[in-house]
């Protein structure tokens, strides 16, 4: 089983100490030989800072040559042909495979605030897929649900993109292995819920002919002593770390963490992807760096 990392990208940090433990953390992540990076995508942050995932990766990528890398992009809120735009161009700035990572997103503010429509998100989403899709293909695509005609780009990625797709629905489920795309689970199901849903998508990756592959996401907080690893956590946990109870974390030493993780690598999950879970800068790095260990044990 692969392990990757998700670079959290709220900070409380000011905007250029941020910016500096960003590239820190993607330093820490290649000499540990993880094996994906990617950042998020979420608009109208006003609590902590939020670094925005397009400037992000490209200045992540100069630091993580060869190995597969991307981002997320919540599809119903971005204009099609721009997103495309700039996968395409990041891409070219990566020697390495690309992964474009999508999901329908919500949140009625943040759509309102782009000038999106929550109620129209699924229709949106899918026509925005066969449009990016079309477009990095190097296709002429129109749409009339956009609103144009023969629309093409000239700068697309030198390999073909892996599609990662988040979702937690039998529908999007559906709609992944219809796509061809990898499922990317989110943080909360354990070990037996996510076997679950793997079996509906890899039912209908079979009814499709499409290959299935299984990512599934998680926040870890790993360092040599456990105690102070458990410590951080429940602190985080009771102060209502991302909605989260600890059983939804991987907490410990890095042979704990293994250990916590092993049961995915039975289900068949192909990747977990870890966040960081911004305890502290130091807490973050060390993290990192203990994940080598854990990829190793995995292995």
């Amino acid at each position: 089983m692969e392990l990757g990392i998700s670079l959290a990208s709220a900070t409380t940090l000011p905007a250029a100490e941020a910016g500096r433990h960003l590239v820190a953390r993607v330093r820490a992540a290649h000499r540990s030989g993880l094996d994906s990076m990617s950042v998020g995508d979420n608009h109208i942050v006003s609590a902590v800072n939020y670094l925005q995932n397009t400037p992000t990766l490209a200045r992540a990528l100069a630091e993580w040559p060869g190995r597969p890398a991307g981002c997320l992009f919540l599809l119903p809120m971005w204009p099609p042909v721009l997103a495309a735009e700039q996968i395409g161009t990041l891409a070219a700035f990566h020697d390495g495979p690309f992964i474009v990572q999508t999901g329908i997103g919500g949140g009625p503010s943040q759509f309102a605030a782009l000038g999106a429509r929550l109620d129209r998100r699924v229709a949106v989403f899918q026509e925005g897929v066969r449009v990016v899709r079309g477009l990095l293909a190097g296709e002429s695509v129109s749409s009339e649900l956009f609103g144009f005609d023969d629309v093409s780009i000239a700068l697309v990625p030198h390999q073909p993109v892996e599609w990662w797709m988040g979702t937690g629905h039998p529908d999007g489920l559906r709609r992944a292995a219809r796509w061809g795309a990898a499922w990317y689970s989110s943080p909360g199901p354990n070990a037996d819920e996510t076997a679950h849903l793997a079996a509906e998508y890899r039912s209908a990756c079979d009814e499709h002919g499409s290959t299935a592959r299984v990512v599934v996401r998680r926040d870890v907080l790993v360092l040599a002593d456990g105690d102070a690893a458990r410590r951080h956590a429940e602190r985080a946990v009771d102060a209502g770390y991302r909605g989260m109870s600890v059983d939804q974390l991987v907490v410990g030493t890095p042979a704990e963490a293994a250990e916590q993780l092993a049961p995915f690598a039975e289900i068949g999950v192909d990747q977990i992807v870890a966040r960081t879970m911004g305890i502290a800068p130091d807490v973050d790095l060390e993290t990192i760096e203990s994940l080598g260990d854990v990829r190793a044990m995995l292995s």
